[in-house]
Formats: structure tokens, C-alpha cells, sequence
């Protein structure tokens, strides 16, 4: 199949197809309780991505099958849909075809990355070494790198789910890290998030990767000066934002205690947009609060309103110290941060990131107001998007823009589409997502 002959079916829409407990696809045949594995090619080598159906996640693995990875994927689906998978391959078989390439190996389990399930899974991807098979010592793994994505991420929502914040993201990270150094598995790339860097974001500077360090650092500052950063942050405003710092400063601890681990840290500032056929984009199965997503269901009526009223955006704080004083954000297209965790991999498995733990930015470095967001987005649409503005919310701050130095000279990445391109690729994924529902 094609990937315009995947919208023209009369069938209910593959965003909201998925079963509630198991998934069947040519690579996969599991449940919730148990794990099958289809034949495991012990020749080969695999890149294991937790939470990779979400949409962060589901770009980063289409990106790393083009890049011809072999690629595991793990999900326990809560906040992403089965649909997502059969879309990469699609996706992933079109441009192998395109590019006369095999197609890599793609397999998905759905599980939760915090369950006993998942040391199973692992134990399917080791080879043997030695005649001794009674214990890990005769196998080595399969799996050269992990990326993780499977945190909860809603700033609002850890205000009043603190609890399950940290039990997932902290907790759960602890038990998976001594899960893999079991297994013998220590290159790891993490979802990190700018919210590290607390009260830091309302300096109006670029933040800067020692604005937030794990151990005391020595570095240059703009003008040349040398500066001394101090372990620790100020002003974390979050639930989320404490466990991306705890997360952080355990994996710094981790390296510290054993070098021969490999991890980049990714703090990354906004995601937005979709990939450019249309197919992948953001659809989460609960209500969004980030900027674009919300934009979205206003265009499409389907933000929660008070009853008879017009869907509305309410922008919060419109007295910040800005240019019109709505809030700054560093908006990275979706496409570029996944090829920023494609190049924090590779750059691990090369070897050239010389510190066992290092932490990088992933942003444009330029700032965009809510404002012009709005504005890009109704030239995108050719719609007018009706706008409230109210007080600010617990936990926002006025400005957050990246400085991607360290990225773009450790890693040879640098972010390339413009806030135009992350409005009109939104756009399209909800163009295709319309065309997509079942015809009445």
C-alpha cells in the first residue's frame, strides 16, 4: 500500500483503531502478560526505543529505520495508539523503496518499560557466547543502545498527579537503568526535557548546558571568560520539571560510579509539527496542553468548551517581558529533533562523546512568541484562530530558547525547518487525519 491509497479507505480512522489489550501485527504476537517472539535474528543488532509509539518517539524510530537501524519498539500504549507502527513501516518501506535499500528489522511489543515482562523481552535479544547457557554470563545482548521516551510529560497534570510522576519517570527509570547493566546494556540516550534549567528560562539569555550541571564544571561564557557551574538548579516550577531533573542527576551519578556507561541526556525545548506526508504527527489519547496540538483542536472544534460556547485558545500571560508580551518558546520541528537523537546514538556509538554522561540542547536557537505561533498557524490553515487571553498558569515561565552550540559541534547536528514549515506539516497531519474518518 501506498501512502495515498492509505487514506482513501472507507474504514475508521487508523489514529483511534487500536485494541484496548493486545495488537496483531506480522511482527508482533503478545499481550499484556506475556511475551512471544517471533524469530530473532542473532546476527544482528537492535536499537530498543521505549515509549517509541508516541510522537516524539514514532518520529525518532521511522528516522532511525532510514537510517537503516534495526529497531525494537516498546509501548504500553496509554498515551499512543497501536495504528502508529503500521504507519512507520509503511512509511519506512517507502523510503527503502525510494532509496533501493533493504528495509531494517521493525518489531513492536506492547508493554510497560517498568514491568517484569520486559526483562523477558530482553532476554530474547542476547546471543550466546559460550557453552554455558544456565546464566547471562553465556550470552551477550543484542541491544547496542536504548532511547526513552516512556515518561509521563504533562506540566499541569504532574501539579495534580505528583505521585505518578515520580513513580513512573523516576522510579521507573531506576528499575529499567539496573535492568539493562544486567543485561549489559550501557548506551542510553534519554528524553530530557529545558525544563531542567528552572528559573534560569526567565534571565532572557540563551540557556546553555551549564545553566544545569550534575557536577561542578568549568567552562567559557560568551565573552570569553572562564566560569565555574555548581551542581544544582534553582526554581523548578513542576512535578515533571523535578523528575527530569532527578533522572538527570541519577544517570550522572550512574556514569560517574561506572564510565564504561555511554549516555547523552537530550534536553529539548518545543516540539511541534508532523512529518511531511502526513501520516505521523501528534495524537495523544489524553487531552493535549502543549501550544500546537491545543491550536489544533480549536481549528477542528474539538477543544472542550463550556456548553454553547465557541472553541477558544486561552494564551496564558500576555504581560511577560516580551516583544507583545505573550510567552518566548524555542519551537524545533518534530523531523529535526528526531535526527538529533539519530546523531546523539551514533555519536555514542562512535565513540566521540568522551564524558560517560553529557547533556545536550536541542532547539533552533531563536525564540518565537505564543503570538507568532498563532499568526504562522492561521497563514497555515487559512483560518482565524479565536483567542482569549488569561492569567498564567502555575509552573509556566517567559522565556525559554535554546543555545545549540555543544549539539551542533559534539554531534553535527543542527535544527533546519522554519516555524512556517512546523505550522503548515501540523496542518497536513489534520487535513489527512479528516480524510482519514469514516465516511457517514
Amino acid at each position: 500500500m501506498d501512502i495515498q491509497s492509505y487514506f482513501g479507505v472507507s474504514s475508521p480512522s487508523p489514529l483511534h483503531s487500536s485494541s484496548s489489550t493486545s495488537v496483531t501485527t506480522p511482527d508482533t504476537d503478545y499481550s499484556d502478560d506475556r511475551i512471544s517472539v517471533n524469530t530473532v535474528v542473532e546476527d544482528a543488532s537492535y536499537i530498543f526505543v521505549v515509549g517509541g509509539l508516541g510522537y516524539i518517539g514514532s518520529h525518532t524510530v521511522l528516522a532511525l529505520v532510514n537510517e537503516g537501524y534495526n529497531v525494537v519498539v516498546v509501548d504500553d500504549l496509554s498515551n499512543s495508539f497501536s495504528s502508529v507502527f503500521d504507519r512507520i513501516k509503511l512509511l519506512a518501506a517507502e523510503y527503502c523503496r525510494a532509496n533501493c535499500r533493504d528495509l531494517p528489522l521493525l518489531r513492536f511489543y506492547r508493554l510497560d518499560y517498568r514491568s517484569s515482562s520486559m526483562r523477558s523481552l530482553l532476554w530474547h535479544y542476547r546471543a550466546r557466547t559460550t557453552s554455558d547457557l544456565t546464566t547471562l554470563a553465556g550470552y551477550r545482548s543484542m541491544v547496542t543502545g536504548v532511547i526513552h521516551f516512556a515518561a509521563l510529560k504533562s506540566v499541569s497534570e504532574s501539579l495534580e498527579k505528583p505521585l505518578a510522576y515520580y513513580q513512573n519517570n523516576v522510579g521507573g527509570l531506576v528499575d529499567f537503568l539496573s535492568t539493562l547493566q544486567e543485561f549489559g546494556i550501557k548506551r542510553f540516550v534519554f528524553s530530557s526535557s529545558a525544563t531542567v534549567y528552572g528559573s534560569v528560562a526567565n534571565q532572557g539569555v540563551p540557556l546553555r548546558e551549564q545553566h544545569c550541571v550534575h557536577q561542578t564544571e568549568t567552562y567559557l561564557d560568551a565573552l570569553g571568560r572562564e566560569r565555574v557551574a555548581e551542581s544544582g538548579v534553582r526554581g523548578l516550577t513542576s512535578p515533571y520539571g523535578r523528575t527530569k531533573w532527578m533522572c538527570e542527576a541519577i544517570l550522572a551519578d550512574v556514569a560517574t560510579a561506572d564510565p564504561s556507561w555511554q549516555i547523552a541526556a537530550l534536553r529539548y525545548f518545543n516540539p511541534v509539527g508532523c512529518h511531511e506526508s502526513g501520516l505521523l504527527g501528534e495524537d495523544p489519547r489524553q487531552i493535549p496542553t502543549n501550544l500546537f496540538p491545543v491550536i489544533m483542536r480549536v481549528l477542528t472544534g474539538d477543544q472542550p468548551v463550556l456548553h454553547g460556547a465557541e472553541p477558544v485558545l486561552n494564551v496564558f500571560g500576555t504581560d511577560w517581558g516580551t516583544s507583545d508580551g505573550t510567552a518566548v518558546r524555542d519551537f524545533i520541528h518534530v523531523v529535526d529533533l528526531a535526527r538529533g537523537h539519530v546523531a546523539a546514538l551514533a555519536a555514542l556509538i562512535r565513540g566521540t562523546i568522551e564524558q560517560p554522561f553529557r547533556t545536550f540542547n536541542l532547539g533552533t536557537g531563536q525564540g518565537h512568541t505564543v503570538r507568532e505561533v498563532v499568526d504562522s498557524m492561521e497563514k497555515a490553515s487559512l483560518r482565524q484562530i479565536p483567542v482569549r487571553n488569561a492569567e498564567r498558569r502555575n509552573g509556566d515561565v517567559g522565556s525559554c530558547v535554546a543555545e545549540v552550540q555543544r549539539a551542533r559541534q559534539e554531534l553535527g547536528w543542527l535544527a533546519e525547518k522554519t516555524l512556517d514549515e512546523c505550522a503548515s506539516t501540523a496542518w497536513a497531519f489534520v487535513i489527512n487525519t479528516e480524510k482519514a474518518q469514516p465516511v457517514s
